[in-house]
């Protein structure tokens, strides 16, 4: 199996600072946000996004940890966060890689059952083939891949990376 890195670890980092400040500016008006980061690599990307948030930004940033059944996602949504933690608040719905787009779209459907301000989506890489007519408003990088080819990121310390893979 071959990989192609195609986000360096120093790539990654301007990426995220960068979608930090379009979400600032977005957010501008608020005084609190939720970033609600799909479990495992969402979630991380979700907690990177915040910690550079926490250095701009004049409002508040809580964290949600978002569980859902990426093979089942009929699967009730379980959430970190009591609803009325992001009730009447913005929210940004975080996951590191938009494939088929089945689980952001599900993910979308859990929060629309409460009131928000403002809701939008973010991810790191789009891979542009979705089965459902999801937008995301905050990405990394878009790529145009084959059904065939996979797009893996990797958190680790210091040394994060996405790679394609056949």
């Amino acid at each position: 199996m071959s990989q192609n890195i195609i986000l360096t670890h120093q790539e990654i980092e301007h990426k995220i600072k960068r979608i930090a400040y379009q979400i600032y500016e977005t957010f501008v008006d608020e005084k609190e946000i939720v970033i609600a980061g799909i479990a495992k690599n969402g979630f991380i990307f979700a907690q990177k996004l915040a910690k550079d948030l926490e250095k701009i930004a004049e409002f508040k940033v809580t964290l949600c940890e978002v569980h859902a059944n990426k093979h089942n996602p009929f699967e009730p949504i379980i959430t970190s966060l009591d609803k009325a933690a992001y009730e009447n608040k913005g929210l940004i719905l975080v996951d590191d890689v938009l494939n088929s787009g089945t689980t952001l779209v599900y993910g979308v459907k859990h929060f629309l059952g409460v009131p928000l301000t403002k809701f939008k989506t973010a991810v790191l890489v789009d891979r542009n083939h979705k089965k459902y007519p999801v937008k995301v408003d905050f990405k990394g990088i878009s790529l145009s891949t084959s059904f065939q080819e996979h797009v893996q990121i990797v958190f680790e310390e210091g040394n994060s990376y996405a790679y394609l893979s056949q």
